[in-house]
Protein backbone atom coordinates (compact mmCIF):
# COMPACT_ATOMS: atom_id res chain seq x y z
CA UNK A 1 0.00 0.00 0.00
CA UNK A 2 3.33 2.03 -0.68
CA UNK A 3 1.35 4.48 -2.94
CA UNK A 4 -1.29 5.65 -0.49
CA UNK A 5 0.45 5.71 3.04
CA UNK A 6 3.93 6.99 2.10
CA UNK A 7 3.26 8.77 -1.59
CA UNK A 8 5.77 11.66 -1.62
CA UNK A 9 6.71 12.51 2.28
CA UNK A 10 5.50 16.34 1.82
CA UNK A 11 1.97 15.31 1.82
CA UNK A 12 2.58 14.67 5.27
CA UNK A 13 4.33 17.78 5.40
CA UNK A 14 1.31 19.25 3.52
CA UNK A 15 -1.20 17.87 5.76
CA UNK A 16 0.24 19.89 8.66
CA UNK A 17 -0.55 22.81 7.59
CA UNK A 18 -3.41 22.55 5.27
CA UNK A 19 -7.01 23.15 7.33
CA UNK A 20 -4.58 24.44 10.43
CA UNK A 21 -5.70 28.02 10.34
CA UNK A 22 -9.46 27.92 10.69
CA UNK A 23 -9.76 31.72 11.45
CA UNK A 24 -12.04 31.93 14.21
CA UNK A 25 -14.20 28.76 13.67
CA UNK A 26 -12.85 25.80 12.51
CA UNK A 27 -16.01 25.12 10.52
CA UNK A 28 -15.28 27.90 8.27
CA UNK A 29 -12.32 26.00 6.73
CA UNK A 30 -9.94 27.47 4.49
CA UNK A 31 -9.05 25.07 2.32
CA UNK A 32 -6.90 27.09 -0.13
CA UNK A 33 -4.06 28.43 1.60
CA UNK A 34 -0.52 28.25 -0.45
CA UNK A 35 1.62 26.26 0.63
CA UNK A 36 5.26 26.74 0.06
CA UNK A 37 8.49 24.40 -0.96
CA UNK A 38 12.05 26.44 -0.10
CA UNK A 39 11.40 30.02 -2.30
CA UNK A 40 8.93 28.15 -5.07
CA UNK A 41 5.39 26.79 -4.85
CA UNK A 42 4.66 23.76 -5.10
CA UNK A 43 2.37 22.79 -7.29
CA UNK A 44 0.12 19.90 -6.03
CA UNK A 45 -1.57 17.34 -8.29
CA UNK A 46 -5.67 16.22 -7.89
CA UNK A 47 -4.67 13.07 -6.00
CA UNK A 48 -2.35 15.12 -3.44
CA UNK A 49 -5.60 16.57 -1.83
CA UNK A 50 -7.46 13.15 -1.96
CA UNK A 51 -4.46 11.45 -0.49
CA UNK A 52 -4.25 13.94 2.42
CA UNK A 53 -7.99 13.36 3.37
CA UNK A 54 -7.45 9.77 3.71
CA UNK A 55 -3.73 11.15 6.01
CA UNK A 56 -6.51 12.71 8.36
CA UNK A 57 -7.26 9.28 9.58
CA UNK A 58 -3.98 8.65 10.49
CA UNK A 59 -4.12 10.95 13.21
CA UNK A 60 -3.68 11.18 16.95
CA UNK A 61 -7.39 11.76 17.73
CA UNK A 62 -8.07 8.25 16.22
CA UNK A 63 -5.63 6.74 18.36
CA UNK A 64 -7.32 8.34 21.91
CA UNK A 65 -10.26 10.81 21.82
CA UNK A 66 -11.65 8.17 19.26
CA UNK A 67 -11.00 5.12 21.95
CA UNK A 68 -13.00 7.34 24.65
CA UNK A 69 -16.16 8.26 22.43
CA UNK A 70 -16.71 5.03 20.61
CA UNK A 71 -15.81 1.99 23.33
CA UNK A 72 -14.28 3.60 26.80
CA UNK A 73 -18.33 5.11 27.03
CA UNK A 74 -20.27 2.12 26.33
CA UNK A 75 -20.28 -1.38 28.28
CA UNK A 76 -17.83 -2.92 25.92
CA UNK A 77 -14.68 -1.06 27.70
CA UNK A 78 -13.51 0.80 30.56
CA UNK A 79 -10.96 3.32 31.13
CA UNK A 80 -8.20 1.07 31.86
CA UNK A 81 -4.71 2.10 32.09
CA UNK A 82 -4.07 3.10 36.45
CA UNK A 83 -6.15 4.68 38.33
CA UNK A 84 -4.47 7.78 38.62
CA UNK A 85 -4.35 7.85 34.45
CA UNK A 86 -7.49 9.76 33.56
CA UNK A 87 -6.47 10.06 30.17
CA UNK A 88 -7.53 13.51 30.52
CA UNK A 89 -10.81 12.63 30.07
CA UNK A 90 -11.59 9.19 29.92
CA UNK A 91 -12.57 8.57 33.15
CA UNK A 92 -15.59 11.09 32.58
CA UNK A 93 -16.52 9.20 29.33
CA UNK A 94 -16.13 6.09 30.90
CA UNK A 95 -18.28 7.51 34.10
CA UNK A 96 -20.67 8.90 31.78
CA UNK A 97 -20.27 12.24 33.52
CA UNK A 98 -19.15 13.61 30.37
CA UNK A 99 -19.41 18.10 29.62
CA UNK A 100 -19.33 19.88 26.38
CA UNK A 101 -16.22 20.94 27.68
CA UNK A 102 -14.81 17.25 27.51
CA UNK A 103 -11.69 17.49 25.15
CA UNK A 104 -12.15 14.24 23.37
CA UNK A 105 -15.67 15.21 22.02
CA UNK A 106 -14.09 18.33 20.90
CA UNK A 107 -11.55 16.52 19.22
CA UNK A 108 -13.24 14.73 17.29
CA UNK A 109 -16.16 17.31 15.98
CA UNK A 110 -12.97 19.20 14.80
CA UNK A 111 -11.06 16.61 13.38
CA UNK A 112 -14.49 15.40 10.94
CA UNK A 113 -15.01 18.99 10.23
CA UNK A 114 -11.68 19.49 9.48
CA UNK A 115 -11.55 16.64 6.72
CA UNK A 116 -15.03 17.32 5.30
CA UNK A 117 -13.18 20.50 4.46
CA UNK A 118 -10.43 18.87 2.58
CA UNK A 119 -12.76 16.50 1.23
CA UNK A 120 -14.91 19.05 -0.22
CA UNK A 121 -11.83 21.01 -1.62
CA UNK A 122 -10.26 17.76 -3.09
CA UNK A 123 -13.72 17.50 -5.07
CA UNK A 124 -13.52 21.09 -5.99
CA UNK A 125 -9.69 21.13 -7.33
CA UNK A 126 -10.35 17.68 -9.21
CA UNK A 127 -13.12 19.31 -11.11
CA UNK A 128 -11.30 22.69 -11.72
CA UNK A 129 -7.52 20.98 -12.54
CA UNK A 130 -8.42 20.06 -16.29
CA UNK A 131 -8.19 16.52 -16.12
CA UNK A 132 -8.31 14.97 -19.66
CA UNK A 133 -9.38 11.60 -18.08
CA UNK A 134 -12.70 11.65 -17.31
CA UNK A 135 -12.48 8.42 -15.70
CA UNK A 136 -9.98 9.04 -13.37
CA UNK A 137 -10.59 12.63 -12.71
CA UNK A 138 -14.48 11.11 -11.97
CA UNK A 139 -12.67 8.08 -9.59
CA UNK A 140 -10.83 10.70 -7.08
CA UNK A 141 -14.13 12.55 -6.84
CA UNK A 142 -15.57 9.95 -5.64
CA UNK A 143 -13.26 8.73 -3.38
CA UNK A 144 -13.00 12.52 -1.88
CA UNK A 145 -16.90 12.22 -1.63
CA UNK A 146 -16.66 8.69 -0.21
CA UNK A 147 -14.93 10.41 2.75
CA UNK A 148 -16.96 12.88 3.35
CA UNK A 149 -19.65 10.69 3.45
CA UNK A 150 -17.96 8.47 6.11
CA UNK A 151 -17.51 12.01 8.34
CA UNK A 152 -20.75 13.23 8.01
CA UNK A 153 -21.35 10.09 9.30
CA UNK A 154 -19.56 9.78 11.75
CA UNK A 155 -20.52 13.54 12.91
CA UNK A 156 -24.34 12.96 12.64
CA UNK A 157 -24.36 9.94 14.71
CA UNK A 158 -22.61 11.26 17.42
CA UNK A 159 -24.47 14.92 17.24
CA UNK A 160 -27.31 14.36 15.48
CA UNK A 161 -28.28 18.09 13.68
CA UNK A 162 -25.14 19.20 12.79
CA UNK A 163 -23.70 22.50 9.91
CA UNK A 164 -23.53 21.31 6.49
CA UNK A 165 -20.05 23.06 5.67
CA UNK A 166 -20.81 24.31 2.26
CA UNK A 167 -24.74 25.86 2.88
CA UNK A 168 -24.92 27.20 6.42
CA UNK A 169 -21.78 27.34 9.56
CA UNK A 170 -24.46 28.50 12.28
CA UNK A 171 -27.31 26.40 11.33
CA UNK A 172 -27.37 23.03 12.24
CA UNK A 173 -28.86 21.24 9.47
CA UNK A 174 -31.75 18.71 10.85
CA UNK A 175 -30.13 15.12 11.19
CA UNK A 176 -32.57 13.47 8.18
CA UNK A 177 -31.57 16.50 5.93
CA UNK A 178 -27.29 16.25 7.09
CA UNK A 179 -28.70 11.66 6.12
CA UNK A 180 -29.51 12.92 2.99
CA UNK A 181 -26.60 14.71 1.77
CA UNK A 182 -24.47 11.72 2.78
CA UNK A 183 -27.23 9.45 0.95
CA UNK A 184 -26.14 11.63 -2.38
CA UNK A 185 -22.31 11.18 -1.89
CA UNK A 186 -22.29 7.41 -1.38
CA UNK A 187 -24.49 7.27 -4.70
CA UNK A 188 -21.86 9.40 -6.37
CA UNK A 189 -19.59 7.84 -5.00
CA UNK A 190 -21.00 4.02 -6.35
CA UNK A 191 -21.31 5.57 -9.56
CA UNK A 192 -18.17 6.62 -10.33
CA UNK A 193 -15.40 4.25 -8.01
CA UNK A 194 -13.88 1.16 -9.21
CA UNK A 195 -14.17 -2.50 -7.41
CA UNK A 196 -12.27 -3.36 -5.02
CA UNK A 197 -10.11 -5.81 -7.91
CA UNK A 198 -9.70 -3.03 -10.35
CA UNK A 199 -7.81 -1.17 -9.10
CA UNK A 200 -3.95 -1.47 -9.48
CA UNK A 201 -2.16 -3.18 -6.55
CA UNK A 202 -0.50 0.21 -5.98
CA UNK A 203 -4.38 1.54 -5.29
CA UNK A 204 -4.85 -0.94 -3.16
CA UNK A 205 -6.81 0.27 0.11
CA UNK A 206 -8.56 3.35 -1.47
CA UNK A 207 -12.56 3.83 -1.71
CA UNK A 208 -13.89 1.21 -3.95
CA UNK A 209 -17.65 1.01 -5.26
CA UNK A 210 -18.35 -1.57 -2.64
CA UNK A 211 -17.23 0.14 0.06
CA UNK A 212 -19.52 3.23 -0.70
CA UNK A 213 -22.34 0.37 -0.92
CA UNK A 214 -21.56 -0.84 2.62
CA UNK A 215 -21.86 2.44 4.01
CA UNK A 216 -24.53 3.30 2.14
CA UNK A 217 -26.38 0.22 3.58
CA UNK A 218 -24.71 0.91 7.32
CA UNK A 219 -26.30 4.23 6.71
CA UNK A 220 -29.60 2.62 5.97
CA UNK A 221 -29.52 0.32 8.75
CA UNK A 222 -29.29 3.85 11.31
CA UNK A 223 -32.16 5.63 8.99
CA UNK A 224 -34.26 2.20 9.60
CA UNK A 225 -34.99 1.92 5.78
CA UNK A 226 -34.79 -1.86 6.31
CA UNK A 227 -35.30 -2.61 2.21
CA UNK A 228 -32.53 0.07 1.38
CA UNK A 229 -30.26 -1.76 3.57
CA UNK A 230 -31.14 -5.23 2.59
CA UNK A 231 -30.25 -4.33 -0.71
CA UNK A 232 -27.34 -2.49 -0.43
CA UNK A 233 -25.15 -5.38 1.91
CA UNK A 234 -26.81 -7.62 -1.13
CA UNK A 235 -24.72 -5.78 -3.78
CA UNK A 236 -21.97 -6.30 -1.90
CA UNK A 237 -22.35 -9.64 -0.46
CA UNK A 238 -23.08 -10.88 -4.40
CA UNK A 239 -20.55 -8.70 -5.43
CA UNK A 240 -17.81 -11.22 -6.01
CA UNK A 241 -15.25 -9.03 -4.55
CA UNK A 242 -15.25 -10.04 -0.72
CA UNK A 243 -15.30 -13.15 1.24
CA UNK A 244 -15.18 -13.89 5.32
CA UNK A 245 -11.50 -14.46 6.65
CA UNK A 246 -11.83 -18.22 7.38
CA UNK A 247 -10.37 -17.42 10.61
CA UNK A 248 -11.48 -14.62 12.52
CA UNK A 249 -8.48 -13.84 14.37
CA UNK A 250 -6.10 -13.67 10.99
CA UNK A 251 -8.06 -10.03 10.21
CA UNK A 252 -6.15 -8.10 12.07
CA UNK A 253 -2.89 -9.47 11.36
CA UNK A 254 -0.48 -8.42 8.89
CA UNK A 255 -0.74 -10.84 6.18
CA UNK A 256 -4.62 -9.97 5.96
CA UNK A 257 -4.73 -6.05 5.90
CA UNK A 258 -6.73 -5.44 2.70
CA UNK A 259 -7.80 -9.37 2.26
CA UNK A 260 -10.58 -11.07 1.60
CA UNK A 261 -13.17 -9.38 3.93
CA UNK A 262 -11.65 -5.88 4.39
CA UNK A 263 -14.09 -3.48 2.65
CA UNK A 264 -12.50 -0.30 4.17
CA UNK A 265 -9.67 0.07 6.48
CA UNK A 266 -7.26 3.44 7.46
CA UNK A 267 -3.90 2.50 5.82
CA UNK A 268 -0.85 2.38 8.08
CA UNK A 269 1.67 0.45 6.67
CA UNK A 270 4.65 0.92 4.40
CA UNK A 271 7.70 -0.44 3.82
CA UNK A 272 8.74 0.44 7.42
CA UNK A 273 7.39 1.83 10.00
CA UNK A 274 6.01 4.92 9.28
CA UNK A 275 3.37 7.08 10.75
CA UNK A 276 0.47 5.16 10.85
CA UNK A 277 -2.33 5.64 13.34
CA UNK A 278 -0.21 8.10 15.60
CA UNK A 279 -0.06 5.72 18.75
CA UNK A 280 -3.03 3.94 18.23
CA UNK A 281 -1.58 0.04 19.01
CA UNK A 282 0.59 1.76 22.07
CA UNK A 283 -2.63 3.67 23.81
CA UNK A 284 -4.27 0.45 24.24
CA UNK A 285 -1.40 -1.87 24.75
CA UNK A 286 -0.88 -3.76 27.90
CA UNK A 287 0.75 -1.07 30.90
CA UNK A 288 2.68 -1.62 33.60
CA UNK A 289 5.79 -4.14 34.05
CA UNK A 290 6.35 -5.78 31.32
CA UNK A 291 4.08 -4.02 29.44
CA UNK A 292 4.65 -1.89 26.02
CA UNK A 293 2.18 0.98 26.38
CA UNK A 294 -0.39 3.10 28.00
CA UNK A 295 -2.96 -0.02 28.76
CA UNK A 296 -6.35 2.30 27.96
CA UNK A 297 -9.39 0.83 26.70
CA UNK A 298 -9.71 -2.29 28.02
CA UNK A 299 -12.42 -5.17 27.83
CA UNK A 300 -14.73 -5.05 30.24
CA UNK A 301 -15.86 -8.20 32.49
CA UNK A 302 -19.48 -7.91 30.97
CA UNK A 303 -17.78 -8.11 27.76
CA UNK A 304 -15.45 -10.97 28.68
CA UNK A 305 -19.12 -12.38 30.43
CA UNK A 306 -20.62 -12.32 26.83
CA UNK A 307 -18.25 -14.27 25.36
CA UNK A 308 -17.64 -17.10 28.11
CA UNK A 309 -21.96 -17.16 28.25
CA UNK A 310 -22.37 -17.75 24.61
CA UNK A 311 -19.89 -20.28 24.34
CA UNK A 312 -17.54 -17.70 22.09
CA UNK A 313 -14.36 -18.92 22.78
CA UNK A 314 -12.92 -18.18 19.07
CA UNK A 315 -13.64 -14.27 19.24
CA UNK A 316 -13.18 -14.01 22.71
CA UNK A 317 -9.16 -14.98 22.21
CA UNK A 318 -9.10 -12.94 19.16
CA UNK A 319 -10.30 -9.79 21.05
CA UNK A 320 -8.95 -10.14 24.10
CA UNK A 321 -5.47 -10.24 25.67
CA UNK A 322 -5.26 -11.99 29.02
CA UNK A 323 -2.72 -11.03 31.51
CA UNK A 324 0.01 -13.27 31.69
CA UNK A 325 -0.64 -14.90 28.50
CA UNK A 326 1.59 -15.90 25.18
CA UNK A 327 0.58 -14.08 22.49
CA UNK A 328 -0.08 -15.66 18.58
CA UNK A 329 3.40 -14.71 17.69
CA UNK A 330 5.23 -15.88 21.25
CA UNK A 331 5.27 -12.39 22.67
CA UNK A 332 4.95 -13.48 26.63
CA UNK A 333 2.38 -10.81 28.08
CA UNK A 334 3.96 -10.52 31.57
CA UNK A 335 1.54 -11.57 35.04
CA UNK A 336 3.05 -8.33 36.59
CA UNK A 337 0.95 -5.73 33.79
CA UNK A 338 -1.24 -3.25 35.56
CA UNK A 339 -4.71 -4.88 33.96
CA UNK A 340 -6.17 -8.25 33.43
CA UNK A 341 -7.64 -7.42 30.02
CA UNK A 342 -6.15 -5.39 27.08
CA UNK A 343 -7.92 -5.29 23.63
CA UNK A 344 -5.86 -7.59 21.19
CA UNK A 345 -7.77 -5.99 18.05
CA UNK A 346 -5.34 -2.95 18.55
CA UNK A 347 -1.77 -5.18 18.90
CA UNK A 348 0.82 -5.24 16.69
CA UNK A 349 3.15 -7.72 16.72
CA UNK A 350 6.07 -5.07 15.29
CA UNK A 351 4.61 -2.27 17.94
CA UNK A 352 7.48 -2.42 21.27
CA UNK A 353 5.80 0.55 22.47
CA UNK A 354 6.90 2.92 19.20
CA UNK A 355 4.34 6.24 19.13
CA UNK A 356 4.01 5.61 15.29
CA UNK A 357 2.68 2.29 14.05
CA UNK A 358 1.68 0.30 11.42
CA UNK A 359 -1.25 -1.62 12.18
CA UNK A 360 -3.87 -0.95 9.10
CA UNK A 361 -7.12 0.06 11.37
CA UNK A 362 -10.44 -1.88 9.93
CA UNK A 363 -13.56 0.34 9.37
CA UNK A 364 -15.99 -1.95 7.12
CA UNK A 365 -15.60 -5.22 6.48
CA UNK A 366 -18.05 -8.36 5.43
CA UNK A 367 -19.26 -9.82 8.55
CA UNK A 368 -20.94 -6.76 9.61
CA UNK A 369 -22.37 -5.99 5.93
CA UNK A 370 -23.92 -9.70 6.34
CA UNK A 371 -24.77 -8.63 9.97
CA UNK A 372 -26.69 -5.49 8.29
CA UNK A 373 -28.17 -8.00 6.24
CA UNK A 374 -29.49 -9.99 8.64
CA UNK A 375 -31.20 -7.24 10.86
CA UNK A 376 -32.83 -5.45 7.82
CA UNK A 377 -34.36 -8.73 6.40
CA UNK A 378 -35.38 -9.78 9.80
CA UNK A 379 -37.20 -6.09 10.45
CA UNK A 380 -39.06 -7.07 6.40
CA UNK A 381 -40.29 -10.20 8.20
CA UNK A 382 -37.87 -12.72 6.28
CA UNK A 383 -36.47 -14.62 8.87
CA UNK A 384 -35.28 -17.26 6.70
CA UNK A 385 -32.98 -14.58 4.76
CA UNK A 386 -31.69 -13.09 8.17
CA UNK A 387 -30.90 -16.69 9.37
CA UNK A 388 -28.90 -17.47 6.45
CA UNK A 389 -26.91 -14.21 7.04
CA UNK A 390 -26.77 -14.53 10.56
CA UNK A 391 -25.62 -18.43 10.37
CA UNK A 392 -22.81 -16.93 7.98
CA UNK A 393 -21.26 -14.84 10.33
CA UNK A 394 -21.71 -17.49 13.24
CA UNK A 395 -20.35 -20.64 11.14
CA UNK A 396 -17.22 -19.28 11.13
CA UNK A 397 -16.39 -19.47 14.63
CA UNK A 398 -18.04 -22.67 14.93
CA UNK A 399 -20.77 -21.41 16.71
CA UNK A 400 -24.53 -23.32 16.47
CA UNK A 401 -27.09 -22.07 14.14
CA UNK A 402 -29.79 -19.88 14.57
CA UNK A 403 -33.35 -21.40 13.87
CA UNK A 404 -35.52 -19.28 16.15
CA UNK A 405 -37.99 -17.70 13.38
CA UNK A 406 -39.41 -15.41 16.03
CA UNK A 407 -38.46 -11.67 14.68
CA UNK A 408 -38.31 -10.36 18.14
CA UNK A 409 -36.62 -12.78 19.41
CA UNK A 410 -34.17 -12.84 16.50
CA UNK A 411 -33.75 -9.11 17.38
CA UNK A 412 -31.77 -9.60 19.69
CA UNK A 413 -29.58 -12.24 18.99
CA UNK A 414 -28.47 -10.18 16.20
CA UNK A 415 -27.98 -7.46 17.86
CA UNK A 416 -26.15 -9.74 20.47
CA UNK A 417 -24.10 -11.19 17.40
CA UNK A 418 -23.03 -7.67 16.07
CA UNK A 419 -21.27 -6.91 19.73
CA UNK A 420 -19.42 -10.39 19.68
CA UNK A 421 -18.32 -9.89 16.13
CA UNK A 422 -17.30 -6.36 16.23
CA UNK A 423 -16.12 -5.40 19.65
CA UNK A 424 -13.75 -2.73 19.59
CA UNK A 425 -14.29 -1.74 16.43
CA UNK A 426 -16.15 1.78 17.30
CA UNK A 427 -19.67 0.68 17.02
CA UNK A 428 -21.00 -0.63 20.29
CA UNK A 429 -21.88 2.69 21.85
CA UNK A 430 -23.86 3.99 18.75
CA UNK A 431 -25.45 0.75 18.16
CA UNK A 432 -26.56 0.79 21.81
CA UNK A 433 -28.33 4.53 20.98
CA UNK A 434 -29.84 3.33 17.62
CA UNK A 435 -31.42 0.03 19.09
CA UNK A 436 -33.03 1.85 22.46
CA UNK A 437 -30.94 -0.41 24.56
CA UNK A 438 -28.48 2.53 25.95
CA UNK A 439 -30.31 3.70 28.91
CA UNK A 440 -31.06 -0.21 30.40
CA UNK A 441 -28.01 -1.31 29.72
CA UNK A 442 -25.85 1.69 31.33
CA UNK A 443 -28.08 2.18 34.22
CA UNK A 444 -27.41 -1.50 34.74
CA UNK A 445 -23.91 -0.95 34.70
CA UNK A 446 -24.53 1.73 38.12
CA UNK A 447 -24.03 4.67 34.81
CA UNK A 448 -26.18 7.58 35.06
CA UNK A 449 -27.85 7.30 31.68
CA UNK A 450 -30.57 10.12 31.65
CA UNK A 451 -32.92 9.60 28.70
CA UNK A 452 -33.33 12.60 26.21
CA UNK A 453 -29.96 13.53 26.94
CA UNK A 454 -27.06 10.74 26.43
CA UNK A 455 -28.56 10.15 23.07
CA UNK A 456 -26.26 12.58 21.49
CA UNK A 457 -23.16 14.29 22.64
CA UNK A 458 -23.08 17.59 23.35
CA UNK A 459 -21.84 20.51 21.05
CA UNK A 460 -18.82 21.08 22.01
CA UNK A 461 -18.41 24.41 24.32
CA UNK A 462 -15.33 25.72 22.06
CA UNK A 463 -17.91 26.08 19.23
CA UNK A 464 -20.85 27.42 21.01
CA UNK A 465 -18.56 30.60 22.53
CA UNK A 466 -17.04 30.80 18.46
CA UNK A 467 -20.54 30.73 17.50
CA UNK A 468 -23.42 31.64 19.85
CA UNK A 469 -26.20 31.42 17.12
CA UNK A 470 -25.42 27.43 17.13
CA UNK A 471 -27.95 25.62 19.68
CA UNK A 472 -27.00 22.91 22.00
CA UNK A 473 -27.90 19.32 22.22
CA UNK A 474 -30.67 19.13 25.17
CA UNK A 475 -29.86 18.19 28.30
CA UNK A 476 -26.62 20.14 27.82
Amino acid sequence: MEQLTLKKIYIFLFSTFLFYGCSEDFLDVDSREKIEAGDSEEVFEPDDFVTSTYGMLTDWDYAFSWLGVTEIISDNADKGSTPTSTGTDKHFLDGLTHTSTTPSIAAMWERWYKSIGRASYAIEYAEEYGLTDEDYKNRLIGEAKFLRALNYFWLVRMFGDVSLQHTDLLTRAPEEEVYDFIEQDLLDAIATLPNKSEYASGDLGRATKGAAQALLAKVYLYKKQWEDALNYAGMVMTSGEYSLEPNYEDIWRVYSENGVESIFEVQARGEQIAHGVNQYSQTQAPRGTGGWGWGFNVPSEDLLNAFNEEGDTIRRDATIIFRGETLWDGREVSGSVENPMYNEKAYSSANLGDADGDKNVRILRLAEVLLIHAEAANELGDSNTALTSLNQVRARVKLPEVTTTDQGQLRELIWKERRLELAFEHDRWFDLIRTGQAGEVMRAHGKPFEDGKHELFPVPNDQINQTPEMTQNPGW
